[in-house]
């Protein structure tokens, strides 16, 4: 029976020797690196099923790494392993496309179980940060949802969102209130939302748009 095939990423050998041991004899371990440069060079060589890699490295973090091989269209998968739960890091991480999120403290003789679910197509998650992590994905889908809106429609959310009123972001785009309001209901149809304050809510929280300054109202 052929083994998957497994790089490991991490800048300490102990748990790089930690992982080997709970792995071996379920996974082929094909390569190792302790930095982004060397884990690039060493998963675009090797090609594995399956790279186990760390947030933070020496010469940069592990998004990184997955950003430049999923340029390359390589069928590899990705599991983040980091003591770190903050929101950033793991933001970070699934932005960059990995498959899962395990906290190493979590981590021990089910390492093997939990990376064959990343191959079978699910998506490990420590229990610490499923929580926010459904936060991540919905602001996820509302940015994807503002992808649908036209160009005008676009424009028309800078200004609202902003605080601009129909009448001044009519005005500015030069279009009649009437055109705007037009797109306004288009705009909450599309994004899902109820109100100018819901609105601006979304697009700020995915960040969309940033406040000015100040708006004329």
């Amino acid at each position: 029976m052929t083994l998957p095939r497994l790089v490991l990423v991490d800048d300490h050998d102990i748990l790089r020797a930690g992982a080997t041991k709970f792995l071996d004899g379920r996974f082929s371990i094909v390569g190792e690196a302790a930095d982004v440069s060397e884990a690039i060079g060493v998963i675009s060589a090797t090609q594995p099923d399956l790279v186990l890699i760390d947030v933070q490295m020496p010469s940069g973090t592990g998004a990184d790494v997955v950003v430049a091989i999923k340029t390359q269209d390589l069928d590899t998968k990705f599991l983040a392993l980091s003591v770190s739960a903050a929101r950033s890091d793991v933001a970070l991480m699934l932005d960059a496309g990995v498959d899962g999120y395990l906290l190493k403290s979590a981590v021990g003789a089910n390492l093997p179980d939990l990376a064959q679910e990343v191959l079978d197509g699910g998506r490990p998650i420590s229990p610490q940060i499923a929580g926010f992590m459904l936060d991540i994905d919905e602001a996820a889908e509302k940015a994807s949802h503002i992808e649908n809106l036209t160009e005008r429609e676009r424009d028309v959310v800078q200004f609202i969102a902003r605080g601009y009123s129909y009448r001044k972001t009519a005005t500015a785009l030069f279009l009649s209130p009437k055109t705007v309001e037009a797109h306004m209901s288009n705009i909450f149809r599309k994004l899902g939302v109820a109100s100018r304050y819901e609105l601006s809510a979304e697009v700020y929280r995915v960040g969309w748009v940033g406040p000015e300054s100040s708006s004329p109202g």
